[in-house]
């Protein structure tokens, strides 16, 4: 019998590419959504179901009938006084749900245990963990980083601050290290989930290949642009702060943005057991994964002004090099 998912949050970023990922091999795939006949339109070769994880009798409902399901929701884009809770009290629901349906497997993607004080983004999505491995369904969590790709909001701001900005402060916290992972890495490594073999609940972190300052992360992204933009160090300039000024610069949703902003304060790489050890495939190179996104990015359709506005900072840019020569900070 063809193994049945279902994918809760299977209209967003990653939830777009497992869908189509699970589809071609050979899984009956369902996503949901709260609007379902608007899915439908965007993707049209899977099944979709109506679901919101604040209505708990649409999660059974969706549920009924499948082996295994993969829980995709974060609700950064949600105006809350405590996201922790109300990421919580949905996880909660998801989980009686599958209980409630004898569902065999539940993959939830979520985030890392940051080595200092966690920002309640990453709070809620490690308490979201916590609650789908409380109960009686085997559960398989997936802690990654920032995930490159095309549609990523955190790759987008990256993007954007390489390619807009000429001249860039430096914030103390941009010394912050992380493990970013190429999306189509995220991909494979939920579909393994599904088919995990043991009847247990798990957590294993997904690293990317390389630890990286968020000032690495944007100088090898600027790199690869060609835009080289000048980095100047400054001591104040806190991610509370920052995720203002982001607004001006990114054409990340800035709820989401200002929320990933404020998780840069302390380093989150790996302290899981690694997920790799049961792939087939090797990382994808950070180099390589921001090549690919770039590549994607360019097939967009962003405005011509958009575009003048891009070009013209990579030139104002390379002008202010070329004058400062050796002053120009490193």
């Amino acid at each position: 019998m063809t193994e049945s998912v279902l994918v809760v949050g299977a209209t967003g970023f990653v939830g777009r590419h497992l869908v189509q990922r699970l589809r071609e091999s050979g899984l009956r795939v369902t996503g949901t959504s709260r609007k379902p006949n608007e899915a439908r339109k965007r993707v049209s070769n899977i099944d979709w179901v109506f679901a919101d994880v604040e209505i708990e009798q649409s999660l059974h409902d969706a549920m009924e009938g499948f082996d295994s399901v993969v829980y995709l929701v974060h609700q950064m884009r949600q105006v809350s006084d405590d996201l922790v809770a109300l990421e919580k009290a949905s996880a909660g629901r998801v989980l009686a749900a599958a209980e409630a349906n004898g569902i065999r497997r539940l993959v939830y993607l979520g985030g890392p245990e940051p080595a200092g004080e966690s920002s309640v983004h990453l709070t809620a999505r490690l308490e979201t963990g916590r609650v789908l491995r409380s109960g009686s369904v085997s559960t398989l969590e997936l802690r990654a980083g920032m995930v490159i790709g095309a549609g990523s909001e955190s790759w987008l701001m990256v993007r954007d601050l390489a390619h807009r900005l000429p001249v860039m402060v430096l914030p103390r916290w941009l010394n912050s290290r992380s493990q970013p992972v190429a999306i189509d890495d995220v991909i494979i490594a939920l579909a393994q989930a599904i088919q995990f073999s043991s009847s247990n609940s798990h957590v294993f972190d997904l690293p990317g290949p390389e630890t990286l300052s968020a000032r690495e992360i944007l100088e090898r992204t600027s790199a690869q642009l060609g835009t080289r933009p000048i980095m100047i160090p400054v001591p104040v300039l806190t991610p509370k702060l920052s995720s203002h000024w982001l607004r001006l610069v990114t054409g990340a949703n800035f709820k989401v943005a200002k929320k990933l902003v404020r998780g840069l304060s302390c380093d989150v790489v790996s302290t899981e057991a690694s997920f790799w050890e049961h792939l087939p495939t090797e990382a994808t190179p950070f180099d390589e994964a921001v090549r690919k996104a770039l590549a994607e990015d360019e097939q967009t359709h962003r405005s011509v002004s958009v575009r003048f506005w891009e070009r013209c900072a990579h030139l104002i840019g390379r002008s202010a090099r070329e004058v400062l020569g050796e002053y120009v900070p490193n």
